[in-house]
C-alpha cells in the first residue's frame, strides 16, 4: 500500500512540474506576443508624435472618446484631449476638430460631453465636427476617411493611445501625426492598467485592420471639407 501511495505521489510530482512549465511557457508566450504588439505599433509611429510646438499644421484634428462621468461630463483624460486640441485651433494649426465617441445609448453621449467642453474654452461651435458612433479607435479612424473624408489629420490623445492610434488611422487611409495629450499627472495606478490594457487593444487592432476587417456603423458621406 505505501509503495501504491508512493507511485502516486511520484506521478502527481511529475503532472503538477509538468503544469507549471507549460503554464510557464504559456505566460511567457503571451507577453512576447504583447511586446511585439505594442513594438509594433511604436516603431510605426516613431517620427509622427510631435510636441505641441513643433507639430505640422493640418486642416483637421481628431479627438478621441475617452469616458464620462455618471453626471454626463469629461473624464480628466478626456478633457484634456479637448483641450489640447483647442490649443491646436487657438493657435491657428487646424481648422476643424472631429470629436468622435460613443453614443451607443441615450444616456451616454461622449461627442456632446466634448463639443460642450471645447465651446467652454472659447471653441467656435462651427470649428466642431462630431462623430457619434466612434465606439471604437477603429470605428473612428475607419468613418473619418469613409464619412468625414478625411485624408489626413492630427490626432489627440495621451501617449499610452497614441501609438495605436496612429497605426490605426495610418492603416485604415488617414496619414496621422500625433500630439500627446498628458496635460496631467496621473496616477501610477491609472498608468498601469491603462497600458496593460492598452497591450491587449493593440493585439486586438492588428488582427481587425490585417485579418478581420471588420466594418463599423456607418452612414452617409459626410465630408468635413468640400472642394470650394
Amino acid at each position: 500500500m505505501l509503495k501504491l501511495f508512493s507511485k502516486i505521489f511520484t506521478l502527481l510530482k511529475r503532472l503538477l512540474k509538468m503544469i507549471f512549465k507549460i503554464l510557464l511557457i504559456l505566460a511567457v508566450s503571451g507577453a512576447i506576443i504583447l511586446l511585439i504588439g505594442r513594438l509594433t505599433t511604436a516603431i510605426h509611429s516613431w517620427g509622427r508624435v510631435h510636441s505641441f510646438e513643433d507639430i505640422p499644421n493640418e486642416r483637421a484634428a481628431i479627438v478621441f472618446g475617452a469616458g464620462l462621468w455618471r453626471d454626463g461630463s469629461p473624464t480628466p483624460v478626456l478633457r484634456d484631449r479637448v483641450k489640447t486640441a483647442s490649443e491646436l485651433y487657438s493657435q491657428g494649426k487646424v481648422e476643424k476638430i472631429l470629436m468622435s465617441g460613443d453614443n451607443s445609448t441615450e444616456d451616454y453621449d461622449e461627442p456632446t460631453a466634448m463639443k460642450n467642453y471645447a465651446i467652454e474654452l472659447g471653441i467656435p461651435e462651427d470649428a466642431i465636427v462630431l462623430d457619434f458612433a466612434g465606439r471604437r479607435t477603429y470605428d473612428t479612424c475607419y468613418r473619418a476617411k469613409e464619412i468625414f473624408g478625411l485624408e489626413s489629420a492630427i490626432l489627440v490623445t495621451q501617449e499610452f493611445h497614441l501609438s495605436r492610434a496612429l497605426y490605426l488611422c495610418d492603416t485604415l487611409g488617414v496619414e496621422s501625426t500625433g500630439v500627446i495629450a498628458d496635460q496631467h499627472y496621473y496616477l501610477k495606478r491609472s498608468r498601469f492598467f491603462w497600458n496593460t490594457r492598452e497591450a491587449l487593444a493593440t493585439l486586438n487592432a492588428l488582427w481587425d485592420v490585417h485579418i478581420a476587417h471588420p466594418l463599423p456603423v456607418l452612414g452617409d458621406f459626410e465630408p468635413i471639407f468640400t472642394e470650394e
